[in-house]
């Protein structure tokens, strides 16, 4: 799968009105099998032969987890010291929590631009819907912009990203942050959200950011009731026929908690975790996660036990 640590021999089809049909390998259509099996090539210098972290940092007074912890910048390069074991990290100075306000985007820069300057050295993403604060970023140090609205807050920011040359992180999301959580609905939200995705990699295609500089992120809890998104991560392989790498951003949402019998955000590693390994098993290959150290953990010993004639990435 992706040129990954997943291998597989039959696929579901997935129609809209219909069961799944499970096919062997051989009668799938060499156009739909290429995106299936074609190599990702590395995003920010993160390589996709095997799974990887990007731990979260979050420079906000308001954030649903960790909210008012890093605001402060020793505090967020201490945080940022401890995520040694990230790939990249993901700094964002606006909170994306359902009902969170929004943030000017002097504001939100002013938090993150410090933090990436200091951070040099590190690979870092910007989690950002603004095209001022992705161009200030950048130009600070950031490689990758982590779009949650999927291009579709600031007109201005696939040009931007475009005119950078640097890589970006598609989201699906439902509405606003604002308004998101307000009785989010799907005909079929597997493919709803898959045909959203695709249509915005389209958006960033026209722009002129090349397929292989671009991830997507279904939006796990953006726009979602726990029943949408326990569909989406059961399904959640199908995103490998959009051709791009997968993000998934799991890590101590409101369902892991409701599931999982821990009502506190901060106590939900545990659950992150099983859902993180879950979707290592389907070929998912980066992680967005608060609890850096115990995922790394739980990953490399999923190298070595999750296969049978040895570790399944190098």
């Amino acid at each position: 799968m992706a040129n990954g640590w997943c291998r597989f021999d039959h696929a579901a089809i997935l129609e809209r009105g219909r069961a799944p049909d499970v096919v062997p390998v051989a009668d799938i259509p060499d156009a739909a099998l290429a995106p299936l099996v074609a190599p990702r090539p590395a995003i920010a210098g993160v390589a996709f032969d095997r799974p990887s972290i990007m731990g979260i940092l979050n420079v906000t007074p308001d954030s649903f987890s960790d909210g008012g912890r890093f605001l402060a910048p020793d505090a967020a390069l201490a945080q940022a010291e401890a995520m040694a074991a990230a790939d990249i990290l993901d700094i964002g100075g606006e909170s994306t929590r359902p009902g969170a306000r929004e943030v000017p985007a002097g504001e939100e820069a002013d938090r993150v631009l410090p933090v990436i300057r200091a951070l040099a050295g590190r690979t870092i993403s910007v989690d950002t819907r603004k095209a001022d604060v992705a161009r200030a970023a950048l130009e600070a140090g950031a490689a990758l912009v982590n779009d949650v609205s999927g291009l579709a807050y600031d007109p201005r920011m696939a040009e931007t990203v475009a005119a950078s040359g640097a890589p970006l992180c598609l989201m699906h999301s439902a509405g606003t942050p604002e308004t998101m959580q307000d009785d989010p609905r799907y005909a079929d939200v597997v493919l709803d959200v898959y045909d959203a995705l695709a249509e915005r990699i389209d958006t960033a295609l026209a722009a002129g950011i090349p397929r292989g500089r671009i991830v997507v992120d279904p939006g796990i809890g953006f726009g979602k009731t726990a029943a949408h998104n326990l569909a989406l991560l059961r399904r959640i392989a199908v995103f490998h026929g959009l051709g791009v790498a997968i993000l998934l951003g799991v890590s101590r949402k409101r369902f892991v908690g409701t599931i999982g019998g821990a009502p506190e955000a901060a106590a939900r590693m545990p659950g992150t975790l099983a859902v993180t390994l879950a979707a290592v098993a389907q070929g998912v290959q980066m992680h967005r996660v608060h609890d850096v150290a115990e995922v790394a953990q739980g990953l490399a010993l999923w190298r070595e036990t999750g296969g049978i004639d040895g570790p399944l990435w190098h």
